[in-house]
């Protein structure tokens, strides 16, 4: 989905590059390429694609990754995908 934005800085995606390995599951996860892996660890290169998904915190080993799924857009998509309605997240 090349292209895709939320809005803009209202993500909250965090990366502790710290904690991070350098394994690069997010950036397999990652259905909006929010990550690449630069210099053995994981960096966040467009933080406004992120829909909050949380497929990168749930496969990072390290934890170095969090997001508060489900209040973003993708679970508004998935309401309405359940209710048979449009997307209940309010972002057209």
């Amino acid at each position: 989905m090349a292209g895709f934005k939320y809005l803009k800085n209202v993500v909250t995606l965090e990366l502790d590059r710290e904690k991070c390995t350098g394994c690069g599951m997010c950036a397999e996860v990652c259905p909006h390429a929010v990550f690449v892996i630069d210099g053995g660890k994981a960096e966040i290169v467009d933080r406004d694609a992120c829909m909050e998904c949380g497929g990168c915190e749930k496969n990072c080993p390290a934890e170095a990754i969090s997001v508060q799924a489900g209040v973003g857009c993708a679970m508004g998509i998935i309401i309405g995908a359940i209710q048979g309605t449009e997307p209940t997240c309010d972002c057209g």
